[in-house]
């Protein structure tokens, strides 16, 4: 039974911590920021610049920022989660009124030295918040209706924020990463079910409201939704992106055209072959192997993730572990699912791998939360 006196017996200090760390997950993360390099070098024709090199330099600050949150003890995570989770918030709210537009979408705050993407912090700061919130509260309480309204709330609220901006994808994946932090928290299975059961009538209501004065997405979210079933809609516009991600796959075969002689990249008929759909221009040019080459990386931190996430002692650490890791694995899941016409296509980045700043150091910070609380694993609270 976990109560609150703390214990600091197997706590390491200073500079061991670095023989504490989760090496396996590490390394596996700088294999697969080089396979991103190679990747944006190659879209490039070949050129460090434009992208490969400032995704190197990003790559850099935050692997030091990793390491440097990997020294800070866990409880000072703990204690300051409300300000990061607020913080977001602020940020979320902020871009309504500020932020820059792209795309089709109001999603950025300009920052001059970087465009931050708030909802990208935000997925960091909610699992933060969620897992100091079931740390906090007792296990007789978990499934209370009471307890599970106040998370459900911490969701909804940035949830919506990111929906209307509009982005329904990073949206829906910030209720998925809440309700798999209540899922891991261990609340009654009986609410996920009744949750599933009303899933259809969401998603009916949704479509009747098509046309409709009060209809709950906007034009340009549908579309997106007719593309995906069915690309041939719009083969020039909409479904673009799709038939030509499909045609990339497709010709890549087992091996690959090799490095750099990808039909589909090099000539640009595949658009943002450096961002969202990064993975169709690896795909061609090294083939199966190559991708599921990747998938095997991505599945390995996944798994090592995970094992120390069970393995942790303390219930904060380990619930922040098991969330971020699943944040990981639904950006790669997602991503990979869209580009092979699975899933609508949306804003959601190939982690590590695209091009970009704030999910890389958002993802990196991640990384080092979940060192820090790997390294602090054996701290039980008795």
């Amino acid at each position: 039974m976990i109560t609150r006196k703390k214990s600091y017996q197997n706590t390491p200090k200073g500079l061991s911590k670095l023989l504490f760390l989760n090496w396996p997950v590490l390394l596996l993360v700088f294999s697969v920021s080089n396979f991103g390099f190679l990747i944006l070098y190659s879209v490039a024709d070949g050129s460090l610049q434009p992208w490969a090199k400032p995704q190197m330099i990003r790559f850099g600050i935050g692997f030091v920022v990793v390491i440097a949150f990997s020294f800070v003890h866990i409880n000072f995570w703990q204690k300051i989660s409300p300000i990061i989770y607020f913080g977001s918030l602020g940020l979320l709210i902020l871009v309504l009124y500020i932020g820059v537009s792209g795309g089709g979408a109001q999603r950025w705050l300009d920052l001059k030295f970087l465009r931050l993407q708030p909802s990208e912090l935000m997925r960091l700061s909610l699992v933060m918040i969620l897992a100091l919130y079931y740390d906090w509260l007792k296990p007789e309480r978990l499934s209370h209706i009471f307890w599970v309204t106040i998370p459900t709330f911490l969701i909804l609220v940035p949830a919506g924020l990111v929906i209307i901006q509009p982005d329904l994808g990073t949206g829906l994946l910030i209720g998925f990463i809440g309700v798999s932090m209540m899922f891991l928290a261990g609340i009654s299975w009986w609410y996920f079910v009744v949750a599933f059961s009303l899933l259809p009538v969401a998603i009916s209501t949704l479509w009747v409201s098509r046309g409709k004065p009060w209809q709950f997405l906007t034009d340009y979210q549908y579309r997106r939704i007719d593309t995906f079933l069915d690309p041939s809609l719009d083969p020039l516009g909409s479904g673009y992106h799709i038939t030509q991600s499909k045609i990339a796959l497709g010709s890549g075969g087992l091996t690959g055209r090799g490095f750099m002689q990808g039909t589909q990249s090099q000539l640009n008929f595949l658009p943002r072959n450096h961002t969202d759909f990064i993975f169709t221009t690896l795909a061609e040019e090294f083939g199966f192997l190559g991708a599921i080459s990747l998938l095997a990386i991505y599945g390995s931190i996944v798994l090592f993730s995970m094992i120390s996430a069970i393995s942790n002692k303390n219930r904060f650490g380990s619930l922040l572990t098991a969330g971020l890791t699943i944040n990981f694995f639904s950006y790669f899941a997602v991503n990979i699912a869209m580009v092979m016409g699975l899933a609508p296509v949306v804003g959601v980045p190939l982690p590590l791998i695209s091009y970009g700043g704030s999910a890389m150091l958002v993802l990196l910070a991640s990384f080092g939360l979940m060192q820090s609380a790997h390294v602090h694993r054996l701290q039980n609270k008795k």
